[in-house]
């Protein structure tokens, strides 16, 4: 019987073992970038805000509601049944924008599909605004995806105008239409009040618990029994 001898084990060069590692042997934390980019003043407009004048009310910017939104989002974190019921509001009021944005330029650009001697590209800015945006929860990144698809409305609205699609009167009634209802969304996070109450302090009657539900309104038992939650609801802080 012939004895056969292991072939010993090459590694290649490339091959670092066990040493390939971080210092301590576990990753580091993960970091990312989140830019937003948009070409219409308008777009701009209602990610900055405005302050009130004695000639123009206060306009609530992307900016503005994701501080407010982050109030909001650290109070669900510690169990505020309020801050649930608000977030659920947001996650709502998210899902109409985008309806009706969606059917907005759907309408639009199917006017400008109907021109079959005309090829029309959508009107795009020769300097864009780009922002960098650093927010804590999810529903303001939502929220500024709304604006990337109101600035791609606007676009489209305006160049339906430029080649007489539509009418200057009509282009503007669209697009305060559009920014009319991303402004609702805004302003949602103004009404909540921060009383830092959780549900035990609900269950207990507690007097800060009496006055929320006389400031905000008394929570749908769902909410406050844990029985609906938002979609993207926080994990709730330890104790």
């Amino acid at each position: 019987m012939t004895t056969q001898h292991a072939t010993p084990l090459r590694l290649s060069a490339d091959y670092l073992g066990p040493r390939a590692t971080t210092t301590d042997g576990v990753p580091g934390p993960l970091r990312h970038k989140v830019s937003l980019t948009t070409q219409s003043r308008y777009a701009r407009l209602l990610v900055l805000g405005r302050s009130a004048t004695a000639d123009t009310p206060a306009i609530m910017g992307l900016l503005a509601f994701a501080d407010q939104l982050r109030i909001i989002w650290n109070a669900s974190r510690a169990d505020d049944p309020w801050a649930d019921w608000w977030l659920i509001k947001i996650d709502d009021a998210i899902d109409l924008v985008q309806h009706r944005l969606e059917t907005i330029a759907t309408k639009i650009r199917r006017y400008l599909r109907a021109q079959p001697a005309l090829e029309i590209d959508i009107a795009t800015s020769e300097r864009p605004y780009r922002i960098k945006l650093r927010f804590i929860n999810p529903y303001a990144y939502r929220a500024a995806q709304l604006v990337a698809e109101f600035d791609a409305a606007v676009r489209t609205i305006l160049t339906a105008r430029h080649v007489g699609l539509i009418s200057e009167e009509q282009s503007f009634r669209q697009i305060e239409s559009c920014s009319a209802v991303l402004r609702s969304l805004f302003a949602i996070p103004q009404s909540y009040r921060v009383l830092r109450i959780d549900r035990t302090a609900v269950k207990a009657g507690a007097p800060a618990a009496i006055s929320a539900a006389e400031i905000m309104g008394q929570v749908p038992a769902a909410i406050l029994l844990g029985e609906q939650r938002p979609r993207l609801a926080p994990r709730k802080a330890r104790s």
